[in-house]
């Protein structure tokens, strides 16, 4: 009997008679006995009935004693629902590789991206960008200024352009990192004004940064955002209509050194009191679409004008709530702007490709013309909207909450209030609840308790997914212990194939088990409509939290409820009548084409962000665990409404041993070493990511006695495979070299150059001659005082290369009361030691900076212990011969960063 036909007996069993061997009987009446069971003579006899035990779930029975056409076949269901994940995941990739809209009304009319690429390249040829080195602070600054300059001649009269070159000197505090504070001196800022003739009293901002990491030339982050800005300057100059508000496009100098330059500019320069607004370019990966991570706080008019204004739109409020979660080890100079300006923002940033972020490879040809076109586009056009918006004037009035925003696969934006998005969400809810409940209170039947059946299989979904979750998690863990962390890096469908298959058998073994004994003699048709049900009920359950938190990501489980629902109450009828048909199926998998689509988008971009991520995430995080951990999630809510198909189809067991053969063999794989983590290819290239340190160490005691000095290489992996993969290249560097804490210095007495000590405890140290730089460092205490207030106050001096550290730990006994840094209070690291971050310009006077201890109780070995750590990140003094024969040995795939380094101590 196919699916979708019926019978004459079936047709006079529901006429109210049944007929069981050979006998006819009246049925009681008012009500049909769920304990009969319909089945088929296949040899041509008619239907007959038989009476079948009373058991879970009623509706139907027989267990798999019944007809196999009552239920799917296993393998079409299977290879549909692949079918179906892949199709959409093409619609996403064709989405992704489509960069321009080129049916967009005059999507090339203004900006030109080649003339944008040729600045690119120009400011790439210099190398890279450190700040207060030449290349930085006079090659690259006289190149911008003189395109400004020719810019400003071909400039329609009715705009007026103003250049300022600022050298800013501050310092603050800021919680990045776990907390320290910085230190600049004499910086470079370019920042040029286009106004009307006129004047203007209030203005936009556009903000880049020119200059790059130690060893990158630094292409997309962020060359490119600042030839972008050229040539958006260019066209807005050169253009006929006139603006309302002034742009300022704001060229920074130092925002690799942890945004210090815009911190320069929006505390210091006179015409940050004009900004209202901002947008910040910048990126985590090298090309591809822009995408808007960050807007606000709150202000929902500057989404609304991306809305509007955005060509190529690429936003999502998800990505933002992400981003501040902290989850991310990174920060833009939108914080700065946000928390030391008080001034709203959009910040874009670059996110595809991040494998080369702050790398050798971050090169101006990986960077697609059209990528350039994309962002040029967009940021021409709100900056446009927003020079001429009445509402920048007066933006202060439109703070009102947050945006609900995000785009459909980059055709267009969505957003609405964050108060509309709650009471949406609010209306998704009551109709699961008005759905959920008229199910759920209803009376208990002689066979049938769905009560009963619907918290049974909640608890078995939940356990099926939970213990999903731990089999991953014990392969991951295994997998690191044995060394092979990372095999998914340059292979990403290895994690799949791991991770996922394992993910998915387990979750179809749990039900597969609960349909076996528990669910023995229950209606398949039954109990796909409960596990539906189960589904619902937990994605609303996760609306309702994020919803009560206050998070705009909720949007997404509201997609989640409310297009199940839909489609469930669309193919109710076709299911109680035909059963789980062809044509079910269809109309199913249909109905949930939004949520499953704008899922794997959402997944795209968590492992295009992620993935990168763990390849520079520290000794300390096994990736393999966070990467598994996520893979897991991600199978959980795909696999959610498609638990229902387990009960529906005859059986699983040709699904789950090819899920367990394909996870079997790719473990086998990934335990011998097959999948190498890393890659040379030039077209895409995966390194691995190594800082070297030429180190000279000096330890003083209380009366300035050198009690120890020592020289080496100091060296950092930035992954979690740490050097196993580079001693076979250069046995030297094994575990007999491991470096040791000194525990009576601040940070292990290691030349830190940011304090990312908590996530890199693993390192090595290479002993080598000692470093003899031409401009070493001079660090000494120039007074030592009594305070009227009972305290001790330290004044210190020192002078040295353009990037140097200082960390301080006080003794028992000793507080670190106030300091002339910062706004004066003094902000502790993670561990408890202080931790200062200096750079300067090209000139700047010797640091002299104080700190003032209230002391208890005098101790032997002193108040407190003080350090300074001076890194060469350009010039002659950043190589050493015993550097570069070291960098030589290192294989192709990695990326080894280096300089030298002088670091003194004293209590």
């Amino acid at each position: 009997m196919e699916w979708g036909t019926e019978s004459a007996a079936v047709r006079r069993h529901r006429g109210g008679w049944e007929r069981r061997e050979g006998q006819a009987t009246a049925p009681q009446p008012g009500r049909e006995d769920p304990a009969q069971e319909l089945l088929v003579d296949e040899s041509g006899g008619g239907a007959r009935m038989r009476k079948r035990s009373p058991g879970r779930g009623g509706g139907g029975g027989g267990g798999e004693s019944r007809s196999a056409g009552n239920r799917l076949a296993e393998a079409r269901v299977a290879l549909g629902l692949v079918l179906y994940l892949l199709a959409l995941r093409t619609l996403v990739q064709l989405s992704l590789q489509q960069l321009v809209l080129h049916g967009a009304a005059g999507s090339h009319a203004e900006f030109d991206a080649r003339q944008a690429r040729d600045y690119l390249e120009h400011i790439t040829s210099i190398g890279p960008r450190t700040t207060g080195s030449p290349e930085n602070e006079i090659l690259t600054v006289q190149y911008l200024l003189e395109q400004i300059k020719l810019i400003e001649v071909q400039s329609n009269h009715i705009h007026k352009i103003s250049v300022d070159l600022q050298r800013p000197t501050g310092s603050f505090s800021i919680d990045f990192l776990g907390g320290f504070t910085s230190y600049y001196d004499n910086i470079t800022n370019i920042v040029v004004k286009l106004e009307p003739r006129d004047g203007a009293q209030h203005a936009i901002l556009a903000n880049c940064h020119f200059d790059s990491v130690a060893n990158s030339p630094g292409a997309s982050d962020d060359a490119v955002s600042c030839s972008v800005m050229l040539e958006v300057l260019h066209v807005l100059s050169t253009s006929s209509e006139a603006l309302h508000h002034a742009v300022i496009f704001l060229f920074n100098g130092a925002e690799e050194n942890v945004l210090q330059a815009s911190h320069g500019f929006i505390t210091q320069h006179p015409w940050a009191a004009l900004i209202r607004a901002f947008i910040n370019l910048e990126a985590a990966g090298v090309g591809g679409k822009e995408l808007v991570f960050q807007t606000g706080p709150e202000n929902p008019w500057l989404v609304q004008a991306y809305v509007s204004a955005a060509k190529h739109p690429f936003a999502s409020v998800v990505a933002q709530e992400v981003f501040q979660s902290g989850i991310i080890p990174s920060d833009t100079d939108f914080r700065i702007y946000r928390d030391f300006g008080n001034i709203p923002g959009i910040d874009l940033a670059f996110i595809e490709n991040g494998y080369l972020y702050h790398t050798k490879y971050d090169t101006a040809d990986r960077i697609l013309t059209d990528s350039i076109q994309r962002a040029g586009d967009n940021i021409l056009a709100v900056l446009k909207y927003l020079a001429t918006s009445d509402m920048l004037a007066s933006s202060s009035k439109y703070q009102h909450g947050n945006m609900v925003f995000f785009d459909a696969l980059g055709l267009f934006v969505i957003a609405y209030p964050s108060r509309v998005g709650s009471i949406i969400n609010s209306v998704v809810v009551m109709f699961v609840v008005f759905y959920l409940g008229k199910k759920l209170l209803q009376p208990k039947r002689k066979t049938t308790n769905y009560m009963k059946d619907f918290f049974c299989g909640l608890g078995i979904t939940l356990i099926s997914w939970f213990t999903s979750l731990v089999t991953v998690l014990i392969i991951a863990v295994f997998i690191s212990l044995i060394g092979q962390s990372l095999s998914w890096y340059n292979h990403f469908y290895v994690s799949v194939c791991l991770y996922g298959a394992a993910s998915v058998a387990k979750i179809i073994f749990v039900h597969t088990l609960a349909k076996r004994f528990y669910y023995a003699n229950a209606s398949v048709q039954y109990l796909g409509e409960v596990f539906f049900d189960i589904s619902l009920f937990v994605h609303c359950g996760f609306l309702v939290t994020l919803t009560y938190r206050g998070l705009c990501s909720a949007f997404i489980s509201a997609i989640w409820v409310a297009f199940p629902l839909l489609t469930k109450l669309f193919v109710h009828k076709d299911l109680k009548q035909h059963g789980a048909c062809g044509k079910f199926i269809a109309f199913y998998l249909l109905g949930m084409f939004i949520p499953y689509l704008y899922a794997l988008y959402l997944i795209w971009a968590v492992f295009e962000m992620f993935t990168p991520i763990l390849g520079r995430s520290g000794s300390e995080i096994p990736p393999d665990v966070v990467l598994a951990s996520i893979l897991a999630g991600c199978t959980m809510i795909l696999s959610s409404y498609f638990i229902n198909f387990i009960y529906l189809v005859k059986s699983t067991k040709k699904t789950m041993l090819t899920l367990t053969l394909v996870c079997t063999i790719t473990f086998l794989l990934v335990c011998s070493g097959t999948f190498f983590p890393y890659s040379s290819s030039p077209a895409n290239p995966k390194p691995k990511r190594v800082f070297l340190q030429h180190m000279t160490r000096t330890f003083h005691d209380l009366d300035g006695n050198v009690v120890k000095r020592d020289s080496g290489i100091w060296i950092n992996g930035f992954d979690y495979t740490g050097m196993s993969h580079i001693t076979p290249h250069i046995p030297e560097i094994n575990e007999t070299i491991q470096a040791h804490c000194e525990e009576i210095a601040p940070l292990c007495g290691f030349p830190w150059y940011l304090p990312v000590h908590f996530l890199i405890r693993k390192n090595w140290y290479l002993p080598a001659p000692e470093v003899s730089p031409r401009h070493p460092v001079h660090f000494r205490l120039i007074s030592k005082e009594q305070t009227p207030w009972d305290s001790i106050k330290l004044t210190f001096e020192a002078t040295g290369p353009s990037h140097m550290s200082f960390y301080v730990r006080t003794h028992k006994g000793s507080t670190l009361s106030q300091w002339s840094l910062g706004n004066g209070t003094p902000v502790t690291s993670r561990g408890g030691d202080y931790f200062v971050f200096y750079s300067r310009g090209l000139q700047a006077s010797a640091w002299q900076f104080w700190i003032e201890l209230q002391v208890s109780e005098e101790q032997p070995e002193g108040m407190v212990t003080v350090a300074i750590a001076a890194h060469y990140l350009s010039g002659k003094d950043k190589r050493s011969s015993q550097l570069d024969a070291l960098k030589e040995k290192f294989p192709d795939w990695t990326f080894p960063s280096a300089w030298g380094c002088l670091c003194f101590s004293t209590n």
